[in-house]
């Protein structure tokens, strides 16, 4: 209820992602790999899935986004941000290139 038809529409086309492209610049974030997560969600994660989550540089998309997004549970987006940080890899990168090109046009997972 508090979001703006603006807003809705940013969110769904994904155009709210374009300032993380500003850390790309910075070398802070890379193009794909896990999303950042908030304080309070880190502390929920497992000592194991952490320190390998926390290997990789944070991406603007990930394997996450393209394989749930929002439909998916806090539990399985830590599997799926672990199993691309144990699986990182060019075609893994090209794959999840792909999907989120085909998710932005579809707008899906988008809330």
């Amino acid at each position: 209820p508090r979001i703006t038809k603006v807003g809705k529409f940013l969110r769904k086309s994904s155009l709210d992602e374009i300032p993380q492209f500003l850390h790309l610049l910075s070398g802070k974030m890379s193009f794909i790999g896990p999303r950042p997560y908030l304080l309070e969600e880190m502390k929920e994660i497992d000592k194991e899935n952490y320190d390998l989550i926390l290997s990789c540089k944070p991406g603007i998309t990930g394997y996450w986004q393209v394989n749930g997004r929002s439909n998916t549970t806090f539990e399985e987006r830590v599997n799926m941000e672990s199993y691309y940080a144990e699986n990182m890899s060019l075609l893994l990168d090209i794959k999840i290139l792909f999907k989120t090109f085909l998710s932005v046009v579809k707008s899906e997972g988008a809330v």
